[in-house]
């Protein structure tokens, strides 16, 4: 047994207690990462210096039917917003950064998506990009989202021959709950939502998120006035109907939805401003046996059009 001892200490390789060393070592590492992140390359040394000039050169200002960039922060978020579609411009990735699963997905879909610029940039950069948030290493741009003038939402339904259905937020400030009005407005065969350019939610990134890809069909309208874009629908002969805990018509009486229609949801707590609801035509209430007080501006929203498609079907 000494003999057998020693022969098998002498030996070359792998030994007992190693602890499976070369076997990691065999390993794969992963795909190899584009050029862009691959340290030492041309293509790299160039997006390191793009990264630079874009991190220091300001964000551009909403004006007209556009809004301002948008910033998603942090690696979850990040994935998330990709695997939702998520418009996107540029991903920043910080240089040397720990290259975890999901790193390796938010290159993947980048690259996948394709348009979306990979950015290597140093740390100190995204800290300055983001106000020192904890970004994880990832920074995904959202560029500004081309919103439509209200009458572009009637004129489109015209052409295609149909009535308008068109949603109004009044005073709706979560853009989680402007993006699943948009939802329910693709769902319902609508032509679109309006929101106030002011204190009124904007499609974000977390708008595109809850809509599920909806928003890329469906177009958002921005009123500089939204009292008066209503009043410029009933002109063209569009009903305006606001919804309301107290409104006089039950939404099942209401025969106005048969036609061409603007459907306005208020905020939960304050329901419809003041102009805004004495500028409907009519203000409609939901019947809730169940007792509740009001409904999230979602589902409300989603309730009345799918009344309407019923009428229209």
């Amino acid at each position: 047994m000494a003999a057998n001892n020693r022969r098998m200490s002498g030996k070359k390789g792998a030994q007992v207690g190693s602890g499976g060393q070369r076997r990691r070592g065999l390993e794969g590492k992963g795909p190899t990462p584009p050029a862009e992140m691959r340290k030492g390359h041309k293509k790299n040394r160039i997006a390191t210096a793009k990264a630079k000039q874009s991190a220091r050169r300001p964000a551009p200002r909403g004006r007209g039917g556009k809004s301002t960039s948008e910033l998603v922060v942090g690696r979850n978020p990040v994935v998330e917003a990709l695997r939702e579609g998520v418009p996107a411009s540029t991903l920043y990735v910080q240089q040397f950064i720990d290259n975890d699963e999901r790193v390796r997905e938010a290159l993947q879909l980048a690259a996948e998506r394709g348009g979306i610029n990979l950015m290597e940039a140093p740390r100190p950069e995204l800290d300055r990009m983001t106000n020192g948030l904890n970004h994880q290493g990832l920074v995904l741009q959202v560029p500004p989202y081309e919103y439509a003038h209200p009458e572009d939402l009637a004129n489109a339904a015209y052409d295609e021959g149909e009535d308008p259905l068109i949603v109004a937020l009044d005073g709706v400030t979560d853009p989680r709950n402007l993006g699943a009005v948009v939802r329910s407005v693709a769902a319902f065969g609508g032509h679109g939502v309006v929101v106030p350019e002011r204190r009124a939610a904007g499609m974000t990134a977390g708008a595109w998120k809850t809509s599920a890809g909806t928003a890329a069909r469906t177009p958002v309208a921005r009123a500089t006035n939204l009292t008066r874009s209503l009043e410029a629908y009933k002109k063209a002969g569009i009903v305006v109907v606001g919804l309301a805990a107290d409104g006089d018509v039950e939404l099942g009486q209401l025969d106005a939805l048969d036609g061409p229609v603007v459907i306005v949801v208020g905020s939960e707590g304050k329901g419809l401003s003041r102009l805004v609801g004495e500028t409907c035509d009519f203000r409609v209430r939901i019947p809730m046996p169940g007792g509740a007080e009001s409904l999230n501006a979602g589902v409300a929203a989603g309730v009345v059009l799918y009344e309407v498609a019923r009428r229209r079907a």
